[in-house]
């Protein structure tokens, strides 16, 4: 049997941090109330719990030698996703990938960028075959 991972997947609330250390790299809990205050009303003691939390839960790492304390993800964004689009394949599609991307694909609309890279990796999965 697999394995599980040892990290939980992220709340909604713990995604909007993790979204801000993603971009930043790592950052306080001053950085990441400032950035998330300027969209909606969010008080520094919750962002600071919250982070504390996602620490206990394995999904920032803190660095307490440095004043004010800097926080980093514990996992790469990559990963994360990966390991939550495989969730979603195994639950939602039975695990099978082909109509996950039809879905997908359909719900909003591609860049041409976006386009050219999708027929890229295609092309690639083809030549696999």
């Amino acid at each position: 049997m697999a394995e599980k991972s040892k990290t939980r997947k992220p709340t909604d609330a713990e995604f909007k941090i993790l979204g801000v250390i993603w971009n930043r790299q790592s950052a306080t809990v001053r950085e990441v109330f400032n950035h998330l205050s300027e969209n909606e009303e969010i008080g520094y003691t919750t962002v600071l719990k919250l982070m504390q939390i996602m620490t206990d839960k394995g999904l920032l790492k803190r660095d307490t030698s440095v004043k004010p304390q800097v926080y980093r993800a514990a996992v790469p964004q990559k990963q994360t996703q990966g390991m939550l689009l495989n969730d979603l394949l195994d639950r939602a599609f039975s695990g099978a990938p082909g109509p996950l991307v039809l879905q997908a694909l359909s719900m909003k609309k591609s860049s041409p960028e976006e386009l050219r890279q999708i027929r890229q990796m295609l092309d690639k999965l083809e030549d696999k075959n």
